[in-house]
């Protein structure tokens, strides 16, 4: 999600609901530490003293600034359903120029329109020097896992020359809140073209996607965002892992530091030829119902995480090219598979560059350790990705992933991640290692 510089300030019209870019990984780190109590007692200041509300996400059932701390208030649903019959049976009223539309994200012709419409339109940074540029294979990915709904694939046409202008998705997941396991869905890509952001469209957006996923039978949503909101469940950071330092400082994603040398800067990021894991290797098919048992395990002990089944890890974990990247460790021995990791590939569009155009990152996806150290299994992830010509490996400080992050020469980001739940409250905010799940 990309950043605005004053999140008080931010229109909802503005908002890419989405993971984040996140430039100049030798940025100084944020305070990662500070209780998200105090960010949101800040930001609840600024809101009062500027006299700025969040006019739409105050009338919705999220989390409440003001609730902050009231441990009176119970966990869980924030609304109770009603009844599917008693859902809004009608679209909502869009302005008199534009027209839903349902993306079938299987239609060749659809799904350019989307990527063209992400890739000119979507998250950038600060600087306007990065773009998220999603390939329509890693929108097929992301858009149509085990159960989905082709209803929740919105769009917003012009009604006279039928262009796509505004998007916005939602898809199903079982995702567990302590002890409870809820149905919600999971919203993203909510993209405005540029020159529509005045028009109020991405607040109504958001009303008909959760319209269609009530009419489902479906109460509670999570999401992702950049600024703040009321409120965050969460708050997480980026940390980027230079792969091709020559090439990150060449475009402005990062700079020298002081007192190196580009050659010393390359040296110190040179990494092994090959992976040192005995039995490290991709995973296959045959090695879905391991590493469903494997992930269960792990995300038991998070208290936000996904409950994945065979289907979900099919879908979700086996390799694809140029979409989703997974490893294993077997052991040579009992040919057991212990260790698990995974990365996602999501490049960004290099803006103004003449000697560069896109920027090749991967994301760290799941990864679980049982008898390798969570240290020489992630290296081995940052070596294969090298060996596919990534230029930066990505990371989020959440699940186990501190561990490793300043070992392996990770760079703190500039910039946070926020956690949402629509519709369900949780007493207490969450570190991020307390937090088992990402959102693409």
């Amino acid at each position: 999600m990309a950043e605005n510089n004053s999140p008080v300030e931010s229109n909802e019209e503005n908002l890419e609901i989405s993971s984040e870019i996140r430039v100049s990984s030798n940025a100084a780190m944020n305070e990662n530490d500070a209780a998200i109590e105090e960010i949101t007692r800040q930001v609840e200041d600024a809101l009062t003293v500027g006299g700025k509300k969040h006019k739409f996400w105050e009338t919705q059932p999220v989390g409440q600034f003001k609730d902050q701390g009231d441990t009176s208030l119970p966990e869980g649903p924030i609304q109770l359903p009603t009844p599917v019959s008693e859902v809004k049976q009608e679209p909502y009223n869009l302005p008199g120029l534009y027209e839903w539309t349902t993306c079938d994200i299987d239609s060749e012709e659809t799904c350019a329109e989307v990527y063209s419409l992400l890739t000119n339109n979507y998250v950038e940074d600060d600087e306007n020097m990065f773009r998220f540029n999603y390939s329509k294979e890693f929108l097929r990915w992301a858009l149509r896992p085990p159960g989905y709904f082709k209803s929740w694939h919105i769009g917003v046409r012009v009604k006279v020359s039928k262009k796509l202008v505004a998007f916005i998705t939602g898809i199903p997941a079982r995702i567990r809140v302590g002890d409870v396991v809820v149905m919600k869905a999971e919203i993203n890509f909510l993209c405005v073209h540029k020159k529509l952001r005045s028009k109020r469209l991405a607040p109504v957006m958001i009303k008909e996607v959760t319209r269609r996923v009530h009419l489902e039978n479906i109460w509670q949503a999570a999401y992702t965002a950049g600024v703040v909101l009321p409120t965050p469940i969460a708050t997480c950071q980026y940390w980027h892992r230079s792969l091709n330092p020559k090439k990150l400082i060449d475009v402005g994603f990062s700079r020298l530091g002081a007192r190196m040398t580009m050659s010393r800067t390359i040296k110190l990021y040179k990494l092994p030829e090959s992976t040192v894991t005995p039995g490290f290797r991709k995973m296959e098919l045959l090695d879905v119902p391991a590493v469903t048992r494997l992930l269960r395990d792990y995300l038991r002990q998070f208290i936000v995480a996904p409950v994945f089944d065979e289907d979900d890890v099919e879908h979700w974990l086996l390799p694809t090219e140029n979409v989703v990247d997974s490893y294993l460790v077997e052991s040579p021995e009992t040919h057991e598979i212990t260790d698990f990791c995974s990365f996602y590939t999501l490049p960004s569009s290099i803006l103004g560059n003449q000697n560069h155009s896109i920027l090749k990152a991967a994301y760290s996806y799941y990864n679980v350790s049982t008898k390798t150290p969570l240290l020489q299994l992630m290296n081995d992830a940052l070596i294969v990705a090298k060996q596919r010509d990534f230029d930066v490996f990505n990371a989020l400080d959440v699940m186990h992933n501190e561990s490793f992050l300043k070992e392996l020469k990770f760079g703190p980001g500039d910039g946070q991640l926020h956690y949402y739940l629509y519709n369900y409250r949780v007493k207490h905010a969450l570190k991020p290692s307390e937090l088992g799940l990402v959102l693409l």
